[in-house]
């Protein structure tokens, strides 16, 4: 009995390395859609939310049979209940990704404005995030963890500089206002995407030292 739950901690570890390549992968591609002004790409996000809805449900699936296997120490119980929570932070990773491609589809419809600001930039900060959270996961590294924590301070700087310089653009280019307005939406999103890989790190400081770092409360 032992062995299959160890087998299935290992199966539901695979699943969420899985699904945060899905989900990381929908960011990218609707961050790149953005910069091209690509509609395929938007329509690879948009379908591909399917298959991260029906990994959600796999993953949550086999955590709760795991749980029901039998009952996990101390630790396991906090690998558990974290992987539940992480998959639904990477579920909404990719609503997140679904948001900016619908954006972005919007965005392409209007004529091409330069506004002065580095999207991929942020774009490139927020999918470290999601990836260092999940490398801190699969590696049970609390300080990597920690760091990703100090990335989101970096990323909510870089979306209040964005703020303030779109809402500049709108005032001084009355004919720029819907790009911009649609720019500022994918920044929030992505912003988003920052939160959630943020939950993923805590949750893996919390099953790793079994401290609860919500709110940067404690180290």
């Amino acid at each position: 009995m032992r062995t299959r739950f160890q087998q299935g901690l290992d199966e539901l570890k695979q699943k969420l390395l899985a699904m945060s390549g899905m989900a990381e992968q929908a960011v990218d591609r609707a961050t790149q859609a953005y910069q091209e002004r690509e509609l395929k790409l938007c329509q690879l996000v948009l379908e591909g939310e399917q298959a991260i809805n029906m990994m959600e449900r796999e993953i949550d699936e086999l955590a709760l049979d795991l749980l029901a296997m039998q009952q996990p120490m101390a630790v396991d119980l906090r690998f558990v209940t974290a992987a539940m929570k992480i998959n639904a932070d990477l579920e909404r990773v990719g609503d997140q990704a679904v948001n900016i491609a619908e954006r972005v589809i919007n965005t392409v419809s209007l004529p091409e404005a330069e506004l002065p600001i580095d999207l991929p930039r942020m774009a490139g900060a927020v999918s470290g995030m999601v990836r260092r959270s999940l490398q801190s996961l699969i590696a049970a590294d609390a300080e990597m963890a920690q760091a990703v924590l100090q990335m989101d301070d970096v990323v909510d700087r870089m979306n209040r500089e964005m703020f303030h310089t779109l809402v500049k653009a709108m005032h001084d280019r009355p004919e720029v206002v819907q790009q911009a307005l649609d720019a500022l939406l994918i920044a929030r999103n992505l912003e988003r995407v920052a939160d959630h890989a943020t939950n993923i790190a805590e949750d893996v400081i919390f099953w790793v030292r079994g401290a609860d770092v919500r709110h940067h409360a404690a180290t």
